[in-house]
């Protein structure tokens, strides 16, 4: 079985590392990975791990038509190891796969979803809880507390990634699901979430957040970094989104996505694994050279970014700015009920 994931970076070299011994250990076979105008070495790195066989590097430099991500996944949509692959799932460099059945790998979670054609792995949001300086320490283990279990609100912390069987049914790569389904083919499909229940049929479609109120993650979840250490967030900023080129990161992001509520450290399930592969990662010294320059960048570049005020306001901000707290049920009910109704003054 070849399992693919395609990755979009940009200046991220630093948590590379990481994130591909991670993901060699959770069992993905093959990666198509796209830099992005990267100025701290992501690219050199990716060529290297690519001169080893470890991955596909593909340079996507701009300019970009609607976001780099799309760009990237455009060309993915035409690429041989997309066409070969026989699972696919489209990842960010702040998510890792996170699975809690048999040995923690992908085929372990296929064999308990047997009629599956795709899964959603609905993100646990994991919050900065107060670390402001970046470390050179793998994320997945400074980051050890994430948003509750059943969520009310907001939307976004219930988005999930897909994990899909290359069979056909969808002809096109998207960020958070396979797009451009095949009609003749729907039918077929089955979709089933990370507690391993079927779905409806507005997921083959369209859908692209699990319903809020229940456990999401018996099965499967995917731990979603997207914070980092308050230094860390500054110089994410700078680099702004990876969908939407014009679009700033600022305390709204932040705010939504900070949750530090309960304690969850089930992705050290796959440490010892994910050491064993990122320690024969760095025994290539020009692998090891280039990361240890990409943290010297990230941090020479924080240093850079606060002699401008906005940057130091913002990093103010962050200091002074708790985690996120829980909306109740109610609440998020008025919350929807005023979505609602703005949706149909719109229409």
């Amino acid at each position: 079985m070849r399992a693919l994931a395609v990755l979009c970076l940009r200046n991220e070299a630093a948590f590379l590392l990481e994130w591909l011994a991670h993901h060699r250990a959770v069992g993905f076979t093959d990666f198509l990975v796209f830099s992005n105008d990267c100025q701290d070495g992501t690219d050199a790195l990716l060529d290297r791990l690519a001169a080893l066989g470890y991955l596909t590097h593909e340079r996507n430099d701009g300019p970009h038509d609607g976001g780099i991500q799309w760009s990237a996944l455009k060309r993915a949509d035409k690429h041989p190891l997309v066409r070969d692959a026989d699972w696919i799932m489209a990842l960010d460099i702040d998510e890792f796969v996170n699975i809690h059945t048999g040995d923690h790998r992908i085929g372990d979670l296929l064999a308990a979803l047997p009629e599956a054609t795709a899964i959603t792995l609905t993100w646990r949001l994991f919050g900065n809880c107060g670390v402001e300086r970046f470390t050179d320490r793998p994320i997945t283990e400074q980051f050890l507390r994430a948003a509750p279990r059943l969520m009310n609100w907001p939307w976004r912390a219930a988005m999930f990634k897909t994990l899909f069987r290359n069979d056909g049914t969808y002809r096109k790569l998207g960020v958070h699901r396979p797009r451009s389904p095949q009609p003749d083919r729907l039918d077929q499909a089955r979709w089933f979430d990370g507690t391993g229940r079927e779905l409806d049929a507005r997921f083959k479609r369209q859908q692209i957040f699990s319903p809020f109120g229940r456990d999401n993650y018996a099965l499967v979840q995917l731990n979603h970094y997207p914070l980092g250490a308050m230094e860390s967030y500054i110089v994410k900023c700078d680099r702004g989104r990876a969908v939407h080129d014009a679009d700033r990161l600022g305390m709204s992001y932040w705010t939504e996505r900070n949750w530090c509520c309960e304690p969850d450290d089930s992705i050290l399930a796959l440490k010892a694994a994910r050491d064993r592969e990122l320690a024969m990662l760095k025994s290539d010294a020009p692998i090891a050279t280039l990361h240890e320059k990409a943290v010297a960048w990230r941090r020479a570049r924080f240093d850079s970014l606060m002699q401008d005020e906005p940057n130091r306001a913002l990093y103010g901000r962050l200091l002074m700015t708790p985690p996120a707290r829980p909306v109740s049920q109610d609440s998020a009910r008025r919350l929807f009920a005023f979505a609602q109704t703005a949706r149909r003054s719109r229409n």
